[in-house]
């Protein structure tokens, strides 16, 4: 299936968020996700699995001062 990541096209298997973000070497705590803009709650992660045509953005948090 085909989802869109952060603008980018990516050819995936059909998994959750959760083991998404982990396959891409992500850790789920310290991102946010939007899935097809809307925010995803991190409550939410394993249990929404991606479908095709699906458009997440995932943004890092950054400490810094």
């Amino acid at each position: 299936m085909n989802i869109t990541v952060n603008g980018e096209a990516k050819s995936i298997a059909t998994m959750n968020v959760h083991d998404f973000l982990h396959s891409i070497d992500i850790d789920p705590r310290r991102v946010a996700v939007e899935l097809n803009m809307d925010i995803l709650p991190k409550a939410e992660y394993q249990a929404t699995v991606l479908k095709d045509g699906d458009a997440l953005e995932i943004v890092h948090f950054v400490g810094g001062g």
